[in-house]
């Protein structure tokens, strides 16, 4: 159950926020790492909102066409695509503009490619362009990763401050996906510092046994990172070292046009 001290759901004293609103956006967003079908008492879980609360979100979500039910069990309905398709398509959206140059790469090295931004303390894939290639880890458009663990996070981490840093660390625990999974702060730390000097991470089965990738940022009109870029491929087929001496280049030739037309569309 989140802490309601520090979530939007249970924020008060602002006269200009709506607190219903966020808690219907909640009780939305409580489907988002569910398997596509929610109780009522998953919901209250999820959110820490109460049972009454929740009931009446649902209720107008049903009634607004976003959500449907049948019996117990609470899903999404199509009408939320709505929502998303102008992130996601507008012409001058983050995800459209990436797109051309991932198709691009995707096309040049014949791997997968894909642009993330960070939500949270997590990842999310915003744009891609997948080869055949069978892999392990599904990943789609709205998919989400840990930051820590993979080379689009820690590139997007590496646009943190220290003192950010470390409160992602404190609310993040370094945990071991692989037998390759670092899980020394001191030595996530200095992977960070790698990643800042060198403007590119490299994971090597870190996440999953047989995935490596690597990445590098993608910068805004201001020289901050927006985003990150990175190619993924099967750990038996590219080496490590194949991996920054082919691709790395190619990879950050995309990512630096990318940057160009984000700065030429504002």
């Amino acid at each position: 159950m989140p802490d309601s001290a520090d979530s939007l759901l249970f924020r008060s004293g602002d006269p200009n926020f709506m607190t219903s609103l966020a808690r219907g956006l909640g009780v939305l967003r409580a489907f988002a790492d569910s398997d596509g079908e929610l109780t009522v008492r998953e919901i209250c879980e999820n959110t820490g909102l109460s049972r009454a609360v929740v009931r009446r979100c649902l209720y107008t979500l049903v009634e607004a066409g976003y959500v449907r039910h049948d019996d117990r069990r609470y899903q999404l309905d199509v009408k939320v695509l709505s929502l998303a398709k102008p992130y996601y398509s507008a012409s001058r959206s983050l995800p459209a503009l990436a797109q051309p140059f991932l198709d691009s790469l995707s096309q040049e090295i014949e791997e997968s490619c894909s642009l993330a931004v960070l939500d949270g303390d997590d990842v999310v894939y915003v744009a891609r362009a997948a080869t055949k290639r069978i892999m392990t880890v599904s990943l789609n458009l709205g998919s989400r990763l840990p930051s820590s663990c993979t080379s689009l996070g820690r590139v997007l981490l590496s646009g943190m401050s220290n003192e950010a840093l470390e409160a992602f660390l404190s609310r993040n625990p370094l945990v071991a996906h692989t037998a390759k999974s670092i899980t020394s702060t001191h030595e996530w730390r200095d992977f960070i510092r790698q990643v800042k000097e060198q403007a590119y991470a490299l994971v090597d089965e870190e996440l999953e046994v047989g995935l490596r990738s690597v990445a590098v940022p993608v910068h805004g009109a201001d020289g901050g990172i927006v985003a990150a870029m990175n190619v993924g491929v099967q750990a038996t087929r590219i080496s490590a070292q194949e991996l920054k001496t082919r691709i790395l280049p190619k990879l950050r030739t995309a990512a630096s046009m990318l940057s160009n037309q984000i700065s030429s569309a504002i």
